[in-house]
């Protein structure tokens, strides 16, 4: 397969195209061609573009729910050393009376 697209035989194909389709229609052909080619990248390239949103989305939401998790974490960290503090002061209170 390989073999198939050596200068020789693309050479040989552009005379046969220019035999049949003629000099004034081969540039009209070679814009329909770019034309495809380029929409068809752009379809490829859109679905490309909403499966990297969507990933992005969902890395965001991760995120947001880990950041979440340490701020309610961090709350209850706070509450249990307010807590033990007023647990300590209450002890020492008691020893003092």
């Amino acid at each position: 397969m390989g073999e198939l697209f050596q200068p020789t035989h693309l050479l040989v194909l552009g005379v046969v195209l220019l035999l049949v389709f003629g000099g004034k229609k081969l540039p009209e052909l070679g814009k329909g061609l770019g034309e495809g080619l380029r929409g068809f990248k752009d379809g490829v390239k859109g679905l490309t573009d909403e499966d990297i949103e969507a990933q992005r989305k969902k890395d965001l939401e991760a995120k947001a729910y880990a950041e979440a998790k340490a701020a309610a974490e961090a709350r209850l960290a706070a509450e249990a050393r307010i807590a033990a503090e007023q647990k300590a002061a209450a002890d020492r209170q008691e020893v003092r009376s």
